[in-house]
């Protein structure tokens, strides 16, 4: 591992234009469960599976139980960023990294101090009244006793986190820009996703680059691809790498 970590500083070191994918690996050390890990949420045991209550269909027709399980498993309070996601924002302050491509809806890249970030997923952190438009902070939705109602006079839509849901279309304006940077990058690196969600994780064949860079826990179907690959976690990776 010593070499491959002396070939990313290498790399790092030459490159001037750095996008970097991540999934939930990212913020499983920051004590964010993931969804397909071993003890990630997919292995437990609900009245339904977690695919079918973060739909869209699910969350209309049954919001009271969608929200149970959204306070439960999907807001996390005290998350804090880690090495990997620090690392990140010091790689975008010293001009190398130009953007992050996230499919996480924690918001712990933009609290570590990132500021071109493209999350494809939403954000936890963002929440709005489908009916009127009004927005709301994450507190409404944590705090309500049962379903959060809006508030805007006699309005009374159910707030909705901004996140997508199952069977729901990516941004086309976040997709665009994650497309357009990926494409002009001169390194990627993707790490902590098992690469298995689409569309996300199909952006990554827009690089067109020869420093595409995998750094995972476990082998993914992309390996084949990478011109280097790390079986790590992405945090730990990170705190070896100096900012230069």
């Amino acid at each position: 591992m010593d070499q491959a970590i002396t070939t990313l500083q290498n790399w790092i070191d030459e490159s001037s234009s750095i996008v970097f994918f991540g999934g939930a690996g990212v913020s499983t050390e920051s004590g964010i469960p993931d969804f397909r890990s071993v003890d990630g949420l997919y292995s437990q045991k609900y009245d339904y599976p977690p695919e079918t209550i973060l739909s869209h269909s699910f969350f209309v027709n049954n919001p009271g139980e969608f929200y149970k399980f959204y306070r439960d498993k999907i807001l996390i309070e005290g998350a804090k960023p880690n090495p990997a996601h620090l690392k990140l924002a010091e790689l975008e302050r010293a001009g190398k990294l130009k953007a992050v491509v996230t499919q996480n809806i924690d918001g712990l890249h933009q609290a570590a101090g990132s500021k071109a970030v493209f999350e494809l997923h939403g954000s936890t952190l963002r929440n709005y009244c489908p009916r009127c438009g009004r927005k709301f902070p994450t507190s409404v939705i944590a705090n309500a006793k049962g379903l959060p109602y809006c508030d805007n006079g006699d309005c009374r839509g159910i707030i909705r986190p901004d996140v997508v849901l199952y069977e729901e279309a990516l941004d086309e304006d976040v997709i665009a820009g994650a497309v357009s940077a990926i494409r002009q990058a001169d390194m990627l690196i993707i790490g902590g996703t098992s690469l298995v969600v689409y569309p996300a994780a199909g952006l990554i064949n827009y690089y067109r680059g020869k420093r595409l860079v995998l750094i995972n826990k476990s082998q993914t179907s992309a390996d084949r691809m990478a011109n280097l690959t790390i079986n790590a976690p992405i945090g730990e990776v990170f705190s070896q790498i100096q900012v230069r």
